[in-house]
């Protein structure tokens, strides 16, 4: 087993070439995890000119890609998962029957730690060092979108009947209602964005689109298109007049959701549950097996899944003083931040005086 390192802007279009075919292969393969955008060298290539210290190991067998281990490091050793807390699936996309030693990857990489957020399924080297794990509710869209609605109206069908009926009142009040799913103006762009940072900081949250690097990273997702990669803004309108919209990443079969915004003004016709449900009837169309809706605890999450994959949390160290002391300092931070959002006598508290701080900061 070869390894070598290489900055995001040396890998070869060979290489590139072998990345997306074990992504596109891997339904067949049993790990259909891999395939998700997040894990696409396109995404790791949009990183790399964002963000310092992106690096890819290309591990070889008999001379031939084997598998793609996508890091950032800091010059202390230190490594996270390319776009940690930006990105929802991380890990190393691999060929099948591939085995690797996590500590012995590490080493190659002149890495001390390696710590994740969404490490996708299937990683057992790295899954074995996990401090938590996460469901990742989905939309099952591949058998079509009247399937998935039967389905839902089966599952939900007083949320189904509400959602389609808050579309149609819309439609009356508001003007026509229109979607497009691969909206290419970047003004719609710019409005969710805006739409979003509003959300961040009414509901008390860090507002994301604040950090400039993230900024340059949507914009540079949106221009990203190649075969069969893509950053895909969809929009709902009204009467002319955008509602609710939303940025996300697909590969050849998934539909990450990433960045889900609506305007206030129309938040009694719930336009974001209009939208999710219009997302999902044009990727059956487009092919898409299933969108996936990211780790996170939320009402609508829970409405428009059909199943959950699980994502996990943790770091792989080696034996290292680096390794002890990250870990020492993040440990706590995360372990808190998990005890709040899974209990509920924690979370609803914490929630709205997230939300009263917020107000206050808006002025409102």
């Amino acid at each position: 087993m070869d390894i070598t390192l290489h900055r995001p802007g040396e890998l070869t279009a060979a290489d590139r070439a072998a990345w997306t075919a074990m992504q596109s292969k891997a339904h067949l393969h049993g790990t259909p995890e891999l395939a998700n955008p997040f894990l696409s060298p396109e995404f790791t290539l949009a990183m790399g000119r964002c963000r310092r210290g992106v690096r890819i190991a290309v591990v070889r067998e008999d001379g031939e890609p084997a598998a793609f281990f996508p890091f950032q490091r800091s010059v202390s050793g230190v490594g996270r998962a390319v776009g940690l807390g930006v990105s929802d699936s991380q890990g190393l996309v691999h060929r099948p029957g591939f085995e690797w030693n996590a500590r012995e990857l590490l080493r190659a990489c002149g890495l001390s730690v390696w710590e994740f957020d969404h490490l996708a399924g299937g990683q057992e080297p790295f899954e074995a060092e996990a401090s938590g794990s996460f469901p990742s509710p989905v939309m099952d869209v591949d058998q079509g979108y009247e399937t998935y609605l039967r389905q839902l109206r089966e599952r939900s069908p007083k949320f189904t009947r509400t959602t389609l009926a808050k579309e149609r009142k819309l439609g009356r009040d508001a003007g026509e209602v229109r979607y497009v799913h691969d909206e290419r103006d970047p003004r719609a762009l710019a409005t969710l964005m805006e739409w979003k940072s509003a959300q961040y900081r009414r509901t008390g949250r860090s507002d994301r689109f604040a950090h400039a690097w993230i900024n340059r990273l949507a914009q540079q997702l949106f221009h990203t298109s190649s075969e069969p990669f893509a950053g895909i803004l969809s929009v709902l309108y009204a009467g002319g007049r955008p509602v609710a919209a939303h940025f996300g990443l697909r590969s050849e079969r998934v539909l990450a959701c990433w960045f889900p915004a609506y305007d206030p003004a129309f938040a009694k016709f719930s336009p974001g549950l209009i939208l999710h449900l219009r997302m999902a009837e044009a990727a059956a169309a487009d092919g898409i097996a299933y969108l996936d809706l990211g780790r996170g605890q939320k009402e609508y999450k829970d409405s428009l899944k059909t199943r959950e994959l699980t994502v996990h949390e943790g770091w792989v160290t080696r034996r290292h003083p680096v390794a002890l002391g990250h870990r020492a300092r993040r440990a706590p931070v995360r372990a808190l931040r998990n005890t709040v959002l899974s209990r509920p006598e924690f979370f609803e508290p914490a929630d709205k005086l997230l939300k009263r701080m917020g107000k206050i900061r808006s002025g409102s």
